[in-house]
């Protein structure tokens, strides 16, 4: 049996050594810490993951293709510098029946290096000739380590599970109280506040060949990374300083996008408060004939809003008005406060 050690990858993006590759992952060409792409990273961090998935499904099922089906609780640690080698430790923490937890370590170089962020991707083998999911062996744990992280996969599946469903949930008298407040406020006749409809951003786009990954699909890290650039947009239009990424609270993936299909991105500013934003995103995809229509992906992320030396500044609250726009509140709030203080800034998400 294969133990996850022997899943491991190690993959590096010399942005030290590297001109062009250094200023293609620029925000601005302007020395500026944290001044590093993150929606691009996400593109390599997702490509990482389908090959470290791939690689171990290939071992059982040879002719076999591998989805990302989600994206779990990326903690930004540290701003990362754009001058120097990022590297990704990624490896297979565990096995289900039909899926994989990818877990990618990303660092850059020091005594001791510095811990930039983690990731945890979700993939499901499938068969390249038919839409359905394949079995795959699990590992062999063998030390204490293996064991925990492998225990550590499936207590994250089981906290999804419970979350998901608590997400239908109505609000407890505390959150319940404080959406009576937002509301209450936007009463008074001198009410200046941000109402959460004025923040909704949209872009539309078509898929072509050069986004291919697998036959006649497009690449699940292109589009999260538009999807992240959108967001991080929307993010500047509430935030009075500078928001950079504090955690990708969750990313799902549910149909697979093809060539030719439109696109339609919407972001939605749905919390803030003290000094972070949280924007969701959500991708529609439309066939180019017109006949199929479905949610692609969506997603929630959260920022920060710093100054220039990366300390945290307070951002306007954003106020609800509608039913929806109530539960997309609630949402974040709750994802946030399982998040508890961002170890970067130190900023209680919620």
């Amino acid at each position: 049996m294969t133990r996850p050690l022997d899943t491991s990858r190690q993959h590096t993006l010399p942005l030290g050594s590297d001109p062009a590759l250094r200023r293609r992952f620029m925000v601005m060409d302007v020395p500026l810490q944290g001044n590093l792409r993150f929606g691009l990273l996400l593109e390599v961090l997702d490509k990482l993951a389908e090959e470290t998935a791939l690689d171990y499904v290939r071992r059982h099922h040879p002719a076999a293709r591998v989805v990302t089906a989600a994206i779990d609780n990326v903690i930004v640690r540290a701003a990362a510098d754009v001058t120097r080698d990022l590297v990704f430790l990624a490896r297979i923490n565990y096995v289900g029946r039909t899926s994989m937890e990818v877990g990618i370590r990303i660092e850059q170089a020091g005594a001791p290096p510095v811990h930039v962020a983690s990731c945890y991707f979700t993939m499901v083998a499938r068969s390249i000739h038919e839409e359905r999911s394949l079995p795959v062996p699990p590992l062999e744990v063998v030390d204490e380590r293996e064991r925990h992280r492998a225990e550590k996969a499936i207590h994250k599946r089981e906290v999804l599970r419970i979350a998901e469903a608590a997400a239908h949930e109505p609000p407890t008298r505390e959150e319940f109280d404080e959406l009576a407040a937002l509301h209450e406020a936007q009463q008074a006749p001198d009410f200046e506040g941000k109402l959460a409809r004025n923040f909704v951003t949209d872009s539309w786009e078509r898929m072509y060949p050069e986004q291919e990954n697998v036959p006649r699909k497009i690449f699940g890290g292109y589009l999260i990374r538009r999807a992240y650039e959108l967001c991080s947009i929307s993010a500047y239009r509430i935030a009075p300083d500078r928001p950079i990424i504090a955690a990708v609270n969750r990313i799902n993936f549910f149909h697979p996008v093809r060539l030719g299909d439109m696109l339609h991105y919407t972001s939605r500013i749905v919390y803030s408060g003290h000094c972070a934003v949280s924007v969701q995103a959500s991708i529609e995809r439309i066939s180019r004939d017109r006949t199929a229509k479905a949610l692609s992906n969506s997603c929630l992320f959260t920022f920060v809003n710093v100054d220039d030396a990366l300390v945290p500044q307070p951002v306007p609250v954003i106020h609800p008005t509608t039913f929806a726009e109530d539960a997309r509140y609630l949402d974040a709030v709750r994802k946030n406060r399982a998040l508890g203080v961002h170890p970067l800034t130190g900023v209680v998400l919620a």
